[in-house]
């Protein structure tokens, strides 16, 4: 990185949809929407983006650069520039009027000239403010700026996947490049083309062969006039393409002489317009970006003010006066509440306050004392409360309320009702935050800041001993969840998902809640032996390596790697690099040089290894909650947009079961003591069975209403041959089609997946396809009725939003399109295991076991079994998890036991 002294004049220009792109899709996966639905993604990236470089670089001067609509000269010298373009996608589109206000309200110039793109605008704007003495830094992660460094001008290359912002100067982009002069970077982009704006360049010559052409005889003109030193096809490409590459070489020149007449000096850094950045921060609910820049957002909307709820606050802080809430809370049909806990874990946190919102608006904070005596006597009072089934309870997170009150030994119980799982049903992707639900669904604004109150206070006595004003927000979320109540309920029945909510969702919170905290047995000492064993073999491969390597170098560096393997041992002449010149090295890339080299095989082996010991074999123990000796993860049940379930602290969904190595973190979760086994039930091949139902394909549904093994079977039909001649490499490939296909996944994918060749792959396709037809018929129409409702459901009716399948960018669009084909099998699946849980936790309860649900990991449930209730165990599973949607085709368990989990599965 090039270092630079601080400078009286720092101009930063920034390439607009440069950045806006690379922020939109940076969140392609995971977009950020606001309760309204906006997608907010690229403003938030490009906003932090902006705010980032502002602190980190304290610029001076700081402009925003925007390509105009429309054509440029670009496109009279060559009508097919840029043709082959996706257009904008439609979320994109909506994000730049917002981000063009943003600009306003923090008085950045938001640039843009009829005819000339952004990088010739700031191509102009860097080589003025030059000469009028600024160091500038053309912000972009665009290579042809480099055309423009000088020892005044860099580029100024944002963070991406993980690593810092990349300054280049002169010498950076002359080692970049590998050449002599920055002059040099034009030859070079004009001969190898650009397929992104399309500029065709020479065929066949890429970046690594312009580089070396460009480096050995100068520039374009030097080539030509060597051209004969060329050989075979490169040299007749060169000969046969000489107009189209000046011509390529012409249309990467960035021009610096646009007519303009842009004041440098009002770029200067200025105070922000809190004015506009007010309401605009408060419309795309970016709440933490504005406290960050100054303070808590204020509203500035028209809302309502509340006049059906003339409400008020009472501090209970005596035995009597909490006997008066309790007699009045008994004839109440429904109460909304919430508690303050001492920290975020309700497994070891113990109850601070807990606030009452009854049905004339009244809200009660109740102060529970620290004594820990004190405590239990005062949460005692209150179990009739919250036991009592005829009075509804309503909450945000109403399984945290769960789980405290039943370290307590308290049940709730009653016809609940929680704000976040419904709002959850209606808005999958959307964040959790109450008081942006509350906004949107009520207009109502809560507790901002001191000066402006939206409660009135009437306390029973100043002696109480509370020093600050939590209670009254603690009261309000309490208000503001009994009032959400009736808005929420009317939007999931407007869309069919109150079926998803009261039979699912609701629920199932108790049972999370329950599992969360029976918790599960570790045998530390299991743990530590693997570790042990984990961390020698690591160090044998890490030698290993660095002998194949014939020197030393750090192994888990993938940049000293890729210069091992690349540069020392040139295993692949073809070897890729990340736009920074680093080659890459992932797992993908490795897998398919396996047979190039023998140092490969132990740089894989070491990495998982690796992996397996720093994520789990050295620190599953130090989640293990003293008191209980246990450990108590986090069952997330509004995480996914899927619908399934997710874990925390620790994060016990993705325990590897493809290797032996990964199997055997397994072996440490054991059953509770002498007197119990570990149980597991797994669901067979659940989301291939409901194809089966929702295809309707009779393949699929004899091959499972007959018990064959799906992917032999699959095999057999796919490459014409008797089931006894299927052999283990085509059901391989078969079972990767199975579970590939279904998602959604190309010719490409399979192809790359199984190593082979992509005509390999399309045929292995097209014969599941053959086999199968109405799966392909049923993943077309999930496609066009998404691309009518922008929706699709589960057989439950949960629903998955896709606002981008009708979008005419192709990338956005087919992400749609594959989330349209896989989210109501995979939400399908989330719905069947989660009523199974229910059933079966229900079932356990009736008969009143004493074994105990203790974990949930995909389509499996684990139990800590009392031997002597395995065989009634047994047969509940069966019954209720087999039994508890009516397919097509029988949904089937495995059942196992063991003394720990890998001998249970």
């Amino acid at each position: 990185m090039v270092s630079q002294s601080i400078l009286s004049k720092k101009l930063f220009l920034l390439d607009a949809f440069a950045l806006i792109y690379r922020a939109y899709y940076a969140f392609i996966r995971t977009p950020r929407y606001n309760s309204k639905g906006l997608n907010t993604s690229a403003v938030l990236g490009f906003t932090n983006t902006l705010l980032e470089v502002i602190e980190r670089e304290k610029p001076t001067h700081i402009a925003v650069v925007f390509d105009p609509e429309g054509k440029t000269f670009r496109h009279d010298m060559y009508k097919e520039y840029k043709a082959q373009r996706p257009p904008m996608p439609e979320d994109i589109k909506k994000a730049i009027p917002y981000i063009k206000e943003l600009l306003k309200g923090m008085q950045i110039p938001a640039i843009s000239i009829d005819g000339y793109e952004a990088d010739d605008v700031i191509g102009t704007l860097a080589k003025k403010a030059e000469q009028e003495g600024y160091t500038v830094y053309m912000m972009t992660p665009d290579k042809d700026y480099a055309q423009l460094v000088s020892n005044k001008i860099f580029m100024y290359k944002p963070k991406r996947s993980g690593k810092d912002v990349e300054i280049m100067g002169i010498k950076e982009v002359l080692e970049s490049f590998g050449i002599e002069h920055v002059s040099q970077v034009i030859d070079i982009l004009g001969l190898m083309g650009d397929s992104a704006d399309n500029i065709p360049g020479c065929p066949g010559i890429g970046p690594k062969s312009a580089t070396k052409l460009i480096a050995k005889y100068g520039d374009i003109q030097g080539l030509y006039n060597n051209v004969n030193d060329l050989k075979g096809k490169q040299k007749e490409n060169v000969i046969n393409n000489k107009e189209q590459v000046y011509l390529s070489r012409e249309l990467v020149i960035i021009d610096t002489n646009v007519p303009n007449d842009v004041d440098i000096s009002n770029s200067k850094r200025r105070d922000y317009k809190r004015d506009i950045l007010e309401p605009l921060f408060s419309e795309l609910e970016f709440y933490m970006i504005a406290e960050k820049m100054y303070g808590v957002i204020e509203n500035t909307e028209e809302l309502k003010d509340l006049e059906t709820i003339d409400n008020s606050i009472f501090k209970i802080y005596t035995k009597e006066l909490r006997d008066n809430l309790r007699a009045d809370i008994c004839i109440q049909n429904d109460f909304a509440f919430y508690t303050e806990l001492s920290g975020d874990d309700p497994n070891t946190a113990r109850p601070i306050s807990i606030s009452f919102c009854l049905n004339n608006n009244k809200c009660f904070h109740v102060n529970i004392p620290h004594d820990d005596k004190e405590c239990r006597e005062v949460i005692e009072e209150f179990r009739y409360v919250f036991e009592d089934k005829n009075i509804g309870k309503v909450a945000f997170d109403i399984k945290r309320e769960y789980l405290w009150l039943r370290w307590y030994g308290i049940e709730l119980k009653g016809d609940n009702f929680d704000i976040m799982l419904a709002h959850y049903l209606l808005h999958p992707e959307a964040k959790k935050d109450i008081t942006i639900i509350a906004k949107n669904y009520w207009e109502y604004a809560m507790l901002g800041n001191k000066e402006e109150k939206q409660v009135q206070l009437a306390l029973f006595s100043e002696e109480d001993n509370l020093n600050n004003n939590s209670y009254e927000k603690h009261c309000e979320q309490a208000l503001v969840c009994y009032n959400l109540k009736s808005e929420l309920l009317k939007k999931l029945i407007e869309t069919g998902t109150n079926k998803v909510f009261f039979e699912i969702e609701v629920p199932l919170s108790e049972v999370l809640a329950e599992i969360e905290y029976n918790g599960v047995t570790i045998r530390k000492e299991s743990l530590d032996d693997f570790s042990k064993e984990l961390k020698e073999r690591i160090n044998i491969l890490e030698n290993t390596i660095i002998y194949l390597a014939g020197e030393e170098f750090k192994v888990s560096s993938p940049k000293q790697l890729g210069e091992i393997l690349f540069d020392k041992l040139k295993i692949d002449p073809k070897a890729k690099k990340t736009k920074t010149g680093q080659y890459l090295t992932s797992e993908q890339v490795l897998v398919k040089l396996k047979s190039k080299h023998e140092i490969i095989e132990p740089i894989l082996d070491y990495r998982k290894l690796s992996k397996l010991e720093n994520t789990y074999a050295s620190t599953l123990h130090t989640y293990i909650n003293k008191n209980t000796g246990r450990i108590h993860t986090r069952l997330n049940q509004a995480d996914t947009a899927t619908g399934r379930l997710s874990s925390a602290n620790p994060n016990l969904q993705n325990i590897p079961i493809r290797t032996s190595d990964g199997r055997n973190i397994r072996r440490a979760f054991i059953a509770s003591d002498e007197n119990h086994i570990y149980m597991s039930a797994d669901y067979s091949q659940i989301e291939l069975r409901l194809m089966a139902h929702m295809s309707e394909d009779k393949g699929l549904i004899d091959a499972f209403m007959n018990k064959e093994d799906i992917h032999t079977t699959t095999a057999s039909k796919i490459y014409k041959v008797n089931i006894s001649e299927v052999t283990q490499e085509m059901r391989r490939r078969a079972k990767t089609a199975n579970f590939g296909i279904i998602y959604g996944i190309s010719s490409w994918g399979l192809a790359e997946r199984l190593n082979i060749s992509r005509k390999e792959g399309k045929a292995l396709k097209d014969g599941y396809f053959e086999t199968y037809p109405k799966v392909e018929k049923y993943m077309e129409q999930c496609i066009e009725l998404a691309r009518e409702k922008e929706y699709v459901e589960t057989i439950m009716g949960r629903r998955r939003y896709l606002k981008d399948i009708n979008s005419r960018n192709s990338v956005v669009r087919g992400l749609a399109e594959r989330n349209s084909i896989n989210a109501p099998l995979q939400g399908s699946a989330a719905d069947i295991i989660k009523m199974a849980m229910i059933k079966v936790y229900n079932r356990m309860k009736s008969e009143g076991l004493k074994s105990k649900m203790i974990l949930q990991v995909h389509d499996e449930l684990n139990f800590d079994c009392l031997k002597s209730e395995e065989e009634l165990l047994r047969r509940i599973l069966l019954e209720e998890m087999q039994d508890v949607v009516d397919l097509k085709v029988p949904l089937t368990i495995e059942v196992g036991v063991g003394r720990n989990w890998l001998e249970a599965h």
